[in-house]
């Protein structure tokens, strides 16, 4: 049976690439990592790891194993919050990730309320992306990922279950004047974050043109910027405006655009207890 420490031992390796990078963060000396990385080879049969120059690197067995270690330490994590949770919301931890417009709109709101009716949960907030939230949700690290998804999004990993919260207008945000998405086939543009950027080259591409970009950037501040500074438009969602609207920008609703949000959660229901508050909390935050 593999020995969870070891697990632990080559996850860190993996992620920092170094031995003494992972014998720092474990509190380990560099010798007892490579001891336990000498037995996790003896006990899989498996060479694990090569010599490269003064450094290692993971083999293709290593690397699965290490991905695989980062799932099953996640979820052990994961159990430990839950057992916390089932003794009763008034102790334990609940992990939240969540992108930055909804950071910057609706989750303080529902962190407040949860904090207020549970002062003894703990609460942990990782501003993330979706794809990196969901990979944290995935392997235990977090326990609920506000993300957002457009209608031609890939669909999420197997395991992930969608709460919905709201439905996100989409706008166009040009300076001096309001304009219309047709009107900018010539324009240059600000792109955002990979997912708002494939909804940019959607639209477009129902209008028959590619936009050419000219910046890339997922600060909705520095979008806006730029925007009033006449150097480019965009488009950005309703929750990133309400969090922070610059001036002299215009923005015209674009019909039919909308991103959906949604709280995630892993595996099959029901939640634990202080999961579920904390989406309860999510939706009624929405909802507001």
């Amino acid at each position: 049976m593999l020995d969870v420490t070891r697990l632990r031992v080559i996850e860190a390796v993996a992620r920092h690439g170094s031995v003494t990078a992972a014998a720092r963060e474990l509190h380990y000396s560099q010798p007892s990592v490579t001891h336990h990385l000498a037995r996790l080879e003896a006990e899989t049969g498996a060479q694990l790891l090569q010599r490269v120059g003064r450094g290692i690197r993971l083999t293709q067995a290593g690397q699965l194993l290490a991905d695989r270690a980062a799932e099953i330490l996640g979820r052990i994590d994961a159990v430990d919050a839950e057992l916390a949770a089932h003794v009763g919301l008034s102790a334990g931890r609940v992990r939240l990730a969540g992108f930055s417009s909804a950071i910057g709109s609706l989750i303080p709101r529902a962190v407040s309320a949860l904090a207020g009716s549970h002062p003894g949960l703990e609460i942990g907030l990782t501003d993330l992306h979706p794809a990196e939230a969901l990979e944290l949700l995935r392997t235990g690290k977090v326990d609920v990922a506000v993300i957002f998804r457009y209608d031609e999004t890939e669909p999420e990993p197997s395991g992930v279950r969608l709460h919905h919260l709201l439905d996100d207008p989409v706008y166009l945000l040009s300076p001096g004047r309001e304009q219309q998405l047709a009107e900018l086939r010539d324009a240059t543009w600000i792109a955002g974050c990979a997912r708002c950027r494939s909804h940019l080259l959607s639209l477009c591409a129902e209008l028959g043109y590619e936009p050419n970009i000219g910046y890339t950037s997922d600060d909705m501040v520095v979008m806006q910027t730029l925007v009033a500074a006449g150097l480019g438009v965009t488009t950005m969602p309703g929750l990133a405006l309400r969090a922070h609207r610059a001036d002299g920008i215009f923005a015209t609703e674009l019909p039919g655009s909308r991103r959906h949000v949604y709280a995630a959660t892993y595996g099959e229901p029901p939640d634990p207890p202080a999961t579920a508050a904390l989406v309860a909390a999510l939706t009624e935050a929405a909802q507001a």
